[in-house]
């Protein structure tokens, strides 16, 4: 059991000091020689002490006096130990002339024991005539497998005395000197552990260390064990256990000091107990950005410093300044003298030396970075023959860097100047922490900054299908002053392990920090921002140096382009309420929680550890009952901590009981881990009590399903190459989706078809390469394109340029012809000028022509709109692909009107773009081949129903993150908060869209903008939501459990796992505007119904349909619930009593299937949906023997959903096409279809109410939109 207990803080302490037999020597030497100056030993570690300090066979063999035993556990460290044979306590590391015994030590693994005195001693160890002041450091360990432990270390001195040996009071030197000179032998204390507490640390040996100097002096030092009284400070600290994730800092007493344990306030960020604001009171902020920029190179670093305690400090701090971005070479900030000879490694480090070896270091040693903290400069070793090329850091990330650190305050005594004096220590402290805190998260914020400013373009040049990285298209969008940069940095391991983390879509702090900066109305264009320069972008590049304007490039694939670009689209009309744009997104402040830990008892033997458990657990108790529902984060903590505290007795289910609690108040801190080595240790009585609680027992299956179902995560990264071989169509679609060109399938297989015009279908790599090239060269020269302010004032702000003509001569003067996604316009030649030639949808007729010049005819194209006189243009050689180009956008345009999908635009831009370049790269039927793409310009015809026409008013389309449609199978809307303008975008109404695999698409119902992409929400389908506050959205998953999403952080950190089979709905009650006066009721597939108290997350009361597999939904109505069980719906008591069943059917005698129902309070009625014909049936609630209306829908294989609205019911159904989605409107008075509705390709699955307004439709996978109706 011993191998999963958790630790606490401490994982090994370690005294360092001169052997006993030296310090011997020298005070026998003194007599004969004197005393030498500068007398210079070898440090050697004189005892190790590593918990467990206590165990309860010291209990068992009357030990209980006996503070500490050593169990082997891990690596064993083996040394020679002395035992007193008059002290059994005693554990001293050296032996002297007493028999010795070798006794094994249980190390950490990641703890190199031999090089460890150096590193305590990274000077000189030397004895000297007086005693000196006590010195810190710091240090870090790292492993092979690149895992960090840390450690703080303390050098202080004691007086060596005649007849004291320092080895438990024995007096075995025979000097005789009455004479003998005062003489201080160098010690030090090093406390390691696996948590970077260096503040902390310090503080408590600076509470201890005087107790260890002081000792010597006393008269009965004799009878005083120091090595004992190390042990106990180590037991104290092993007690304590490190804080998790959150707002709860831990506190203990160590007279008279108070010791905090900071937490790491966001879980996406390490723990910071340090001054992070050192180096900028070090360095100016050029040469801050210098030593960055020499990092993220992965250059051969070394800090020299005359501070032995500024050199880890220093090193620290610049490693946080990167997060999320790691350093994964060699780590060592303190190098002693002996190990000056790692800086000769050839691979890259990050290292630190004392300033006395700048000299040495900088003459004999080449390519190295040179940074002097004492200074603050950097130079370099003097070998080179060249200084290393060290770019700057891109300009515009840099100075936006330099103008906010400005507006830092970094002095502490300019905060004291207005306030008083105080004489409480605990006080002072108090306030400097709290300053140092608020300083760290400000700098951490800055750097954070810094760092998604330079890398925030990186995901528009990824293929997370394939796991693609276009390095080569990023590079070429990167202004010349920035690229030897970018260059070098993208080489790097560290740049490649960010990667990683963004092809997996990791939401770690970079993305939180990426979508916080974010205008809200670009939110949509996080993952497809249009390739091309808007005309806001256009201006705003102007106020750049020129070196700015000419060569930055927005290289272009155009898949898919979002759809707030296009204005004529905008939805804000049809908002429930007004976005307030100005209200900007605010980081969301936290209050700090303190709780202080029990007293340490003394002494610490077993049943006094056990007895601070004891205490511990009582603690945390108490705070839990005291605390409410509302805190659930404060109560994860509380339950967090007493679950350790548990193990810690050996009370493993009450551990695993409270571990069980997190998954209702806040998940992310469960210890998963820690639970599997529990579980997989519990002895079989245990385990068969486990088995009798039911959480406890699903708790398990949990952890043992998921271990059966672990998979390796695929995290390679592929850098996009232009294909070696021929490619058929399979490797072709392939080949172009990594391109980044284009992901629609259908557009990539008629790609592929104008490709092969002529030939073996087949494309081989030359015509590939031909292609792609002409591509990213269109692309490049229409990005370069730059407006005058004269013409830009006639366009949108929105609008880009994405194609030129050359110059020709037209009947509205002579010019280039410009495409946008809106309009054609002349681009005036000479003066510049603007001239519009028609929108898109003003477009009557597009047809070729020629113009009489004589003796030519010369090819022209003649465009006709209904507002003024034909456009007529002399294209000569360009006539026949603009008629195409122009057609396929007229085309767009059309059917972009009918069916109000803004997307359609988008597509046609892209089948636009791709005519030019397969124009461009085919030499022979070039036109005839680009024909093949327009897509558009045949589906013109298109008829849409008048019906349809007039009630749809938008669609959005919820799956523009993903490489392909996911199917829609739940929608829910959310009112939001109107009442607080100040929470900005969080104000606005909000539509939840329930994707395929457990994806979350939140839209701003605002602006009906993509608010958020992805929210993953296990990996099952979810069958529904509910919004139970502004603050909770329950969703109920396949894979049985419900997640619970805060509103508010956009995370989903709490899981009901009660269910064991599909959750298929939820139902709420709601008795008042307090949680208290709420209670959900789920139920799931196999018939179990669930009540929970939404206040608590506990069940109130559960039940079990018998002999049900096929429960489906469930309504609240007059305090009984309805329940649909596939071929009957049935009324339940709250008790699970089965008061009436109603079923339907056939007329050959078989039970119809019900897929859905409603009930009508109003009209007392119940409306059912069949799942396997087009019926409708209404029932009267007092009589359920047969239908009162029956409703046969047309077309109509089954029906999949239903909601009512105002007077209506709106039925979502497929159509007896499979790729046919309708939804009918009928009038709940009249009992007749008022309307059929067809705006999905595929079945209609889910529908939501914008209260009364507006309804939402969500269909399959094959169309995947939504689509916005108005209602009557």
């Amino acid at each position: 059991m011993a191998e999963v207990l958790p630790h606490g803080i401490l994982d090994i302490c370690v005294v360092v000091g001169a052997s006993h037999e030296k310090l011997k020597e020298i005070c026998q030497a003194i007599p004969k020689d004197g005393i030498r100056s500068h007398c210079y030993l070898s440090p050697e570690i004189r005892s190790v002490h590593v918990p467990p300090f206590v165990s309860k066979e010291d209990s068992r063999f009357g030990n209980s006096d006996q503070s500490f035993t050593s169990i082997s556990r891990r690596r064993s460290f083996k040394k020679k130990k002395e035992l007193k044979h008059t002290n059994p306590a005693a554990t001293n590391a050296n032996a002297g002339h007493i028999e010795s015994q070798s006794e094994e030590f249980s190390i950490p693994s990641n703890i190199d024991l031999q090089g460890l005195p150096q590193l305590c001693f990274p000077g000189e160890l030397q004895i000297e005539t007086e005693a000196k002041e006590d010195r810190y450091h710091f240090l870090v360990f790292t492993d092979v497998f690149g895992t960090r432990t840390y450690g703080v270390a303390v050098q202080f001195y004691r007086l060596i005395e005649e007849g004291n040996s320092f080895q438990h009071g024995q007096t075995n030197w025979n000097v005789h000197n009455q004479r003998m000179s005062t003489l201080y032998a160098p010690f030090s204390v090093c406390v390691i552990s696996k948590f970077p507490y260096y503040t902390a640390f310090k503080d408590c040996l600076s509470r201890y260390v005087v107790s260890f100097s002081l000792m010597v002096h006393a008269k009965t030092c004799q009878e005083l064990d120091f090595d004992h009284k190390v042990r106990q400070f180590a037991a104290k600290l092993a007690l304590v256990p490190s804080p998790p994730s959150g707002t709860l800092h831990l506190v203990f007493n160590l007279n008279p000091l108070l010791i905090v344990l900071p937490s790491r306030e966001d879980p996406n960020y390490p723990v910071a107990d340090l001054d992070i604001h050192l180096p900028l009171l070090c360095f100016k902020p050029k040469c801050i950005l210098q030593i960055l920029t020499c990092i993220l190179m992965e250059q051969r670093i070394v800090f020299l410093s005359a501070d032995w305690a500024l050199l880890t400090l220093v090193a620290e701090c610049f490693i946080l300044y990167l997060h999320p971005l790691q350093w994964q070479h060699t780590y060592v900030p303190i190098l002693s003298k002996e190990m000056l000879d790692f800086l000769m490694a050839p691979t890259a480090f990050l290292m630190g030396c004392h300033i006395d070896y700048f000299k040495e270091v900088k003459s004999e040693i080449e390519d190295l970075i040179l940074v002097n903290i004492d200074e603050g400069t950097i130079t370099f070793s003097n070998l080179a023959a060249t200084e290393p090329d060290i770019p700057e850091m891109p300009s515009q990330a840099a100075e936006c860097f330099a103008q906010r650190i400005e507006s830092l305050q970094l002095h502490y005594d300019l905060e004291l100047s207005h306030l008083g004096s105080s004489s409480d220590i605990s006080n002072l402290r108090m306030r400097r922490r709290n300053w140092q805190q608020n300083l760290n998260l400000t700098i951490q914020e800055l750097f954070l900054v810094l760092v998604v400013n330079m890398f925030r373009d990186v995901s528009d040049y990824l293929n997370y299908e394939y796991r693609v990285f276009n390095s080569e298209e990023f590079l070429k969008t990167r202004t010349v002053s920035d690229q030897p940069f970018y260059k070098k940095v993208l080489e790097t391991y560290i740049f490649h392990s960010f990667l990683k983390a963004r092809l997996s879509r990791k939401m770690d702090a970079f993305s939180h920090m990426e979508l916080r900066m974010c205008p809200e109305s670009n939110r949509v264009k996080m993952r497809d921002n249009p390739r091309r320069p808007t005309m806001e972008q256009m201006v705003m590049r102007r106020e750049y140096h020129f070196d700015h304007l000419v060569t930055k490039r927005f290289a272009a694939s155009l898949p898919n382009l979002p759809v707030d670009i296009w204005q004529d689209f905008s939805a804000e009309h049809l908002s429930i309420r007004k976005n307030k744009s100005e209200n900007a997104m605010k980081k969301s402040t936290k209050s700090v929680r303190t709780l202080k830990l029990p007293e340490f008892r003394s002494p610490l033997n077993y049943s006094s550890v056990i007895a601070w458990y004891t205490d511990f657990i009582n603690l945390l108790s108490k705070a839990i009952n005291t605390t409410g529902q509302e805190c659930s984060s404060l109560l994860a903590r509380y339950y967090y901590l007493r679950g350790l505290a548990y193990l810690m007795q050996e009370k493993y289910l009450e551990a695993l009981s409270d571990f069980q609690n997190l998954y209702k108040t806040d998940l992310d801190i469960f210890p998963k881990e820690l639970v599997k080595k529990v579980i997989g240790v519990l002895p079989p009585d245990q385990r068969s009590q486990a088995g009798q609680k039911p959480e406890l027992k699903r708790l398990i299956s949990i952890m043992l399903e998921k271990e059966q179902n672990v998979t390796a995560s695929d995290e390679h990264v592929k850098k996009f190459e232009l294909p070696k071989t021929h490619m058929h169509k399979e490797d072709f679609l392939k080949r172009i989706q990594e391109s980044g060109i284009v992901k629609d399938v259908g557009t990539i297989l008629r790609l592929f078809d104008a490709l092969t015009i002529g030939h073996l279908k087949q494309i081989d790599p030359e015509t590939f390469r031909v292609f792609y090239n002409f591509w990213k060269e269109s692309e490049a020269e229409a990005h370069e394109v730059n407006l005058p302010l004269e013409v830009i004032e006639y366009l949108d702000k929105n609008e880009s340029v994405f194609k030129l003509s050359s110059a020709v001569k037209t009947n509205y003067g002579v010019g280039k012809i410009a495409l946008t996604q809106k309009r054609l316009f002349l681009l005036k030649e000479g003066r510049p000028g603007y001239v519009e030639i028609s929108k898109f949808r003003d477009i009557m007729e597009v047809e070729n022509v020629s113009v009489m010049f004589f003796p030519l005819r010369i090819p022209a194209l003649k465009i006709k709109t209904a507002l003024k006189e034909p456009f007529v243009g002399n294209l000569k050689t360009e006539r026949d692909l603009w008629q195409l180009i122009v057609k396929e956008m007229w085309a767009g345009r059309t059917m972009a009107d009918k069916h109000k999908d803004p997307q359609y635009i988008q597509e046609a831009l892209t089948n636009v773009l791709l005519m030019d370049a397969v124009v461009g790269c085919t030499q022979s039927r070039a036109i005839y081949a680009a024909s093949k793409l327009a897509y558009f310009d045949q589906m013109r015809n298109l008829v849409v129903p008048k019906t349809t026409l007039e009630t749809l008013k938008h669609k959005i389309n919820p799956s523009a993150d993903q490489t392909s449609p996911q199917a829609v199978n739940v929608l829910l809307y959310a009112p939001g908060n109107p009442n607080y303008p100040e929470e900005g975008a969080n104000a606005n109404p909000k539509l939840w869209c329930a994707l395929s695999e457990g994806k979350v698409v939140l839209i701003d119902a605002a602006s009906w903008c993509i608010q958020q992409h992805c929210i993953q929400v296990g990996n099952s389908k979810l069958n529904c939501m509910l919004g139970v506050d502004t603050s909770q959205l329950w969703i109920g998953s396949q894979d049985s459990c419900i997640y619970i999403i805060n509103t508010c952080s956009m995370s989903c950190n709490k899981q009901l796992t009660e269910h064991c089979t599909d959750v298929t709905d939820m139902v709420l009650e709601d008795q008042g505007s307090n949680l208290s006066q709420k209670c959900v009721y789920s139920c799931s597939l196999d018939g179990s119904v669930i009540c929970w108290d939404v206040s608590t997350l506990q069940i109130k009361t559960n039940f079990q349909l018998s002999n049900c597999h096929t429960l489906t939904a469930i309504k609240l109505h007059n305090c009984m619930l309805w329940c649909c069980v596939g071929d009957a719906l049935l009324e339940v008591k709250k008790t699970g009593q089965v008061f009436r069943t109603l079923i339907l059917e056939n007329p050959n005698g078989s039970r119809a299937f019900f897929s859905c129902f409603l009930v009508l309070p109003g009209k007392n009625q119940l409306v059912t949906g069949c799942a396997d014909k087009g019926e409708v049936c209404f029932w009267d609630m007092e009589n359920l023997s047969k239908p009162w209306q029956k409703i046969q829908l047309q077309d109509c294989s089954s029906i999949n959903c239903m909601i009512i609205v105002k007077n209506q019911v709106w039925i979502g159904s497929k159509g007896l096409d499979k790729a046919n989605g309708k939804i009918y409107v009928i009038d709940a008075d009249k009992y007749y279809v008022e309307k059929e509705l067809v705006a999905h390709v595929d079945m209609v699955r889910a529908l939501c109410s914008a209260e009364n307004k507006y309804v939402l439709s969500g269909a399959g996978r094959e169309d995947g939109k939504v689509a916005i109706w108005k209602v009557d």
